[in-house]
């Protein structure tokens, strides 16, 4: 995802992943979209948007200076990424 790139300033080479996943849980949208990206010092971000990917508008995605509290902690699982 592009708007991922811009909006937190990554390199070109920065993996991005986006994945739309159904969420089979009470109370949860039908479809949500999953976004991870790896910075250079091997930290994994993470976020979720409660829309299908070709709902998603740059709106939608946290502020930039949110970046930090994206962090997943190291040993951290969950069931994405």
């Amino acid at each position: 995802m592009h708007w991922t790139r811009e909006r937190f300033k990554l390199p070109q080479e920065t993996v991005v992943l986006v994945s739309e996943l159904a969420c089979t849980q009470p109370g949860c949208p039908p479809l949500e979209t999953v976004v991870a990206f790896w910075t250079a010092d091997a930290t994994r971000h993470s976020f979720k948007i409660f829309k299908p990917v070709t709902a998603i508008t740059t709106d939608d995605l946290p502020y930039a200076w949110l970046m930090k509290s994206l962090a997943v902690p190291e040993g951290f699982m969950d069931d994405c990424c």
